[in-house]
């Protein structure tokens, strides 16, 4: 599975993004409970310590809140990881990151 994802690096996080297989999508699927869209995150001790990683975590949650559940093309696991800069950087940054990187894993869809 991991050979699968692909990711896109930004100053302020890394994206990693894997495509559902046609099983994962297949009406079965929805009896397993696998929803069209999946997220996790995650945050190195690299970056500081728990109360800066939680800080960290907080504003990646929000920005994707804002960005995923309209601009993200369904039938995805997605993957944020928070950087050192994700601290220090204004909201509206992490904001634009996170939608340079869905535009450059091509899962980016205007909303309509």
């Amino acid at each position: 599975m991991a050979s699968a994802r692909v990711k896109h690096v930004m100053p302020g996080l890394i994206l990693q993004m894997r495509e559902h297989s046609q099983q994962e999508r297949s009406p079965d699927a929805s009896d397993r409970k696998i929803k069209a869209l999946r997220l996790g995150f995650t945050v190195s001790k690299k970056v500081g310590n728990a109360v800066e990683r939680n800080r960290v975590k907080r504003r990646l949650r929000a920005a994707a809140e804002v960005i995923l559940p309209i601009h993200a093309r369904p039938y995805r696991d997605f993957v944020i990881i928070g950087r050192q800069n994700a601290l220090k950087c204004p909201f509206a940054a992490l904001v634009s990151d996170l939608e340079t990187a869905l535009k450059k894993l091509n899962a980016y869809e205007d909303a309509s």
